[in-house]
């Protein structure tokens, strides 16, 4: 397949006209979550990069590199047969599954707080295995599960112990959050396919044990909950429910309009992680309640073009993407935003296309490529010039050489 450079960048690729209306819905939706994710990126990071680095702009011209990579991508992916893309899909997730199990080796892993072990360093570059793995998870999932009948027991075992050991590895890390989405995006996919009741029980009753067993053993885990509970107590207020605290405080203080764009006052040193995991909160004290009911709105349509896509999809594995794909991508944006709001325990999750990371940018632009392919080979309008023509007869050629103009 050829690639013009400037159709390297969607914005300038000349045959989206063909497109199927819900690809090209899907497409100027990434492309306005995406700028606009950028705009508040460069807002939430400014102060706190100038005061780190010296660089106001510093978390911003990085995110702007992944961005480019990521748009690179974007457009080979929403170009390339699905088959291909699904025919490759199990060997990414064994290389990412890799990456994530080398982040547990002393030595090898990046730390973080609390004793995380979640990124690689590779080239002076951080990269977080258990973002870039999203995608291939559920394509594999869509995959075995789209074949479910046919395959071999021994098969469907050997594909469930790999989900499992994914699980496990990031549990491990510990990142309870990314787990849990990881494993309710499998158990639904599971159950799009018609799964039997009975093991959709026991996988959810396991998931169930495995979170408990990762919030005792985990005591910050289980302090969260606790601060989530009633962040405003003394024993807290200061501590471990001071963040939800500052996030509160901003998404009230945006009111009706919001404070302006670049004029919310809790990132200047009040609000921890307001780049990442908090980033809706400065959002919603700069855009108010307005611009937070459009962003909930922008993410309800993309969910329904997801869910409309799965609907024409012409066979099971690309229906079962398509929800999978759905489910990851706006489970995790309400996941981020109940965080922020007070409305779930704080995790981990990034907020897509708007929080500062590298891997989960360019994970987020294979996502939303995937489902567009998807709806691509859904539109008959370009799978049918693809069909070959029938080939005209000697006869037929003779008489249109004689009578040409």
């Amino acid at each position: 397949m050829k690639f013009k450079l400037k159709n390297l960048i969607p914005l300038f690729d000349e045959t989206v006209s063909s497109w199927a209306l819900e690809a090209r819905l899907l497409r100027w939706l990434t492309l306005i979550w995406l700028f606009v994710g950028l705009a508040v990126l460069f807002s939430a990071s400014y102060s706190a990069a100038d005061m780190k680095y010296g660089d106001g702009l510093y978390f911003f011209k990085r995110q702007l590199i992944t961005v480019f990579l990521g748009l690179i991508l974007f457009n080979i992916i929403v170009n390339l047969p699905f088959r291909k893309i699904i025919g490759v899909s199990h060997w990414l997730l064994i290389l990412f599954l890799g990456f994530i199990f080398i982040t547990l080796v002393p030595g090898l892993g990046t730390r973080g707080v609390y004793g995380t072990s979640r990124w690689l360093s590779i080239g002076g570059f951080p990269i977080q295995p258990s973002e870039l793995i999203k995608p291939f998870l559920v394509l594999q999932s869509a995959r075995v599960f789209g074949h479910w009948e046919k395959l071999s027991w021994g098969i469907r075992i050997a594909w469930l112990v790999v989900f499992g050991f994914v699980l496990l590895g990031i549990l491990a890390q510990p990142n309870l959050s990314t787990t849990a989405l990881c494993g309710m995006t499998i158990w639904l996919i599971a159950l799009a396919s018609g799964l039997p009741y009975t093991y959709l029980g026991g996988t959810a009753a396991a998931g169930v044990v495995l979170a408990l067993l990762s919030v005792t053993i985990n005591k910050y885990q289980l302090l969260r909950i606790t601060s989530f509970l009633n962040p405003w107590a003394k024993d807290k207020a200061q501590t471990t429910g001071y963040q939800l605290i500052q996030s509160l405080l901003a998404v009230g203080s945006g009111n009706t309009w919001g404070s302006g764009f670049t004029f919310s006052q809790q990132k200047l040193g009040w609000l921890p992680i307001q780049d990442s995991d908090f980033i809706f909160a400065v959002f919603a004290e700069e855009f108010g309640f307005v611009g937070s009911v459009a962003l909930l709105v922008m993410l309800a349509v993309f969910a329904t073009l997801g869910l409309m896509v799965a609907l024409k999809a012409k066979n099971s594995i690309h229906r079962l993407s398509a929800i999978g794909i759905t489910t990851l991508l706006t489970g995790q944006s309400f996941i981020n935003i109940g965080v922020a709001t007070g409305v779930l325990p704080t995790t981990g999750l990034p907020l897509p296309f708007f929080s500062y990371g590298g891997s989960s940018i360019i994970a987020t632009l294979v996502a939303t490529a995937l489902l567009i392919r998807v709806a691509r080979e859904s539109n008959e309008a370009e799978v049918v010039p693809l069909r070959r023509q029938p080939t005209k007869t000697r006869r037929e050629s003779r008489f249109l050489h004689k009578n040409k103009f």
